[in-house]
């Protein structure tokens, strides 16, 4: 394998479970190797064979070549002496990458001291220069809590990063990132690129994908199903699949359908909302009724989760007030979390968690299951741990536990940044068929505005200073 590296007919399973099968690919420093595919497809399975991180319960056969070393494929860590130095990971779930414990400056500096040799002064300031280059230079005091979901996922990019390591593999580096922040982090994976180093990128999202250029694998079910030029691949694809997945693309979506607005469910009145010395929001209405959907859009860390906290009452408002005025139990106001880890307990199966709601509410396990089947959820998935399914598998369980509540209110909180163009608009589906179905109010928070205007009946626009003043709130297109 004279790659920097190289995957030769890697087979992964679980029990008789095939997951991966016959995967080979190659990547050279200096080039970009792009694995697009749906959620659970084996995309991460694939880097973890790669970095040598497979949770020992699956099976493995089959090479991996790394700078001109060679292993075989499968759960233990004989690549460890190559973390950090030759070959990185960014992860694709932030939150179980950085220490909660640790400021995000200090996080970044330490990579820069242990595994480079910075002196601690040196270390700081390269920290410092890190996080500057992805506009988080004042996010360096802050702990991983304090962090929206893209501003930890720009944390740990640069935690990786600073490990100068030549073999770069990044996992969905993108999701949860506006549009610009996208397109800052799909420049400095072609900086790497072009600096001479391997980049694999594992991402559902095309427009990633076109940006990196190099060669993309497609992938499904476990199989690469057309690999080839990124440029060819993608404005002329050869298998259907593939056709499917660039046709599923939220430009393409049919407008929302206009339904009478159904009686109010929430409403926030001359909200405003301050955190870290800025004013996020201020002087905002907004009203949530029955069968409707709202969408709020802006840039990463403008206040998009804080405004559905708020309406939660999660969190206080700086002003104003929250009303709702239907008298439900407060189990009927719900939330689906932008990073579905922080929604479920880790060492405990995912059958174990939505059996505990089940019996906590008296719902019946067939509500579930048929959730399940609507949502494309494998049933063997439930005898697993959250850290042992994909992030976007992980979401759709979420999705499926909460709906199971029969909420009023749903806030989905990015709740699709996880999933790729095809699973994105078929959970969207889901949710806008329990919107006609149910008479269900949500509130969807995305960085996308092509999905915001997609699926909103009305569209809240957070500007960049994130502010949002009530005549911002417009209808959508």
């Amino acid at each position: 394998m004279s790659a920097a590296l190289a995957i030769d007919d890697l087979h992964i399973a679980a029990g008789t479970l095939a997951l991966v099968r016959g995967v080979s690919l190659a990547v050279d420093y200096g080039a970009a190797l792009t694995i697009l595919g749906d959620t659970g497809s084996g995309k991460t399975l694939v880097a973890e064979a790669a970095m040598g991180t497979l949770p020992a319960e699956l099976s493995a056969r089959g090479r991996v070549g790394i700078a001109g070393r060679d292993f075989a494929a499968g759960p233990g860590a004989a690549q460890r002496a190559l973390w950090g130095r030759a070959i990185a990971l960014l992860p694709q779930e932030p939150w179980l990458a950085l220490d909660p414990t640790m400021r995000a400056a200090k996080q970044v500096a330490e990579v820069h001291r242990i595994v480079r040799g910075a002196a601690v002064a040196a270390a700081g300031d390269a920290s410092a220069r890190d996080l500057s280059a992805l506009g988080l230079a004042a996010a360096g005091r802050k702990y991983p809590f304090q962090l929206s979901g893209g501003m930890a996922q720009r944390v740990a990019l640069a935690a990786v990063h600073a490990g100068g390591a030549k073999i770069l593999i990044a996992d969905e580096p993108t999701k949860g990132l506006d549009a610009d922040l996208r397109d800052d982090v799909v420049a400095l994976l072609r900086g790497e690129v072009s600096r001479g180093a391997a980049v694999v990128t594992i991402t559902h999202d095309i427009a990633v994908a076109r940006g990196l250029g190099g060669t993309v694998a497609v992938m499904r079910e476990g199989r690469i199903v057309e690999v080839g030029d990124a440029g060819a691949v993608l404005t002329a694809p050869t298998h259907d699949y593939t056709r499917r997945l660039l046709a599923a693309d939220p430009a393409g979506w049919p407008e929302p359908p206009v339904r009478a607005a159904g009686p109010l469910v929430l409403a926030g009145r001359g909200l405003a909302k301050r955190l870290g010395g800025r004013t996020l929001f201020e002087r905002l209405e907004i009203e949530l009724r029955a069968g409707e959907a709202v969408a709020v859009t802006g840039p990463s860390g403008c206040g998009k989760t804080t405004l559905g906290n708020v309406l939660l009452g999660l969190l206080p408002a700086d002003a104003g007030r929250i009303d709702r005025p239907g008298g439900h139990a407060p189990v009927r106001f719900q939330k689906i979390y932008q990073d579905p880890p922080a929604a479920f307990a880790p060492r405990a199966t995912l059958r174990t968690s939505l059996d505990d709601v089940c019996r906590r509410h008296g719902i019946a396990w067939t509500t579930v299951a048929d959730l399940m089947e609507r949502l494309r959820l494998a049933p063997t998935l439930l005898d697993r741990r959250p850290d042992q399914v994909s992030g976007g598998e992980l979401q759709r369980v979420a999705l499926a536990r909460v709906l199971a509540l029969g909420p009023v209110f749903l806030f989905a909180d990015e709740a699709t940044s996880r999933l790729d163009p095809i699973t994105q608009q078929e959970v969207l589906g889901v949710v806008r068929a329990a919107i006609a179905r149910d008479g269900i109010s949500v509130l969807v928070v995305t960085h996308d505005r092509r999905l915001a205007a997609k699926v909103g009946s009305t569209v809240i626009s957070l500007d960049e200073n994130g502010v949002a003043p009530a005549t911002q709130r417009t209808a959508a297109c």
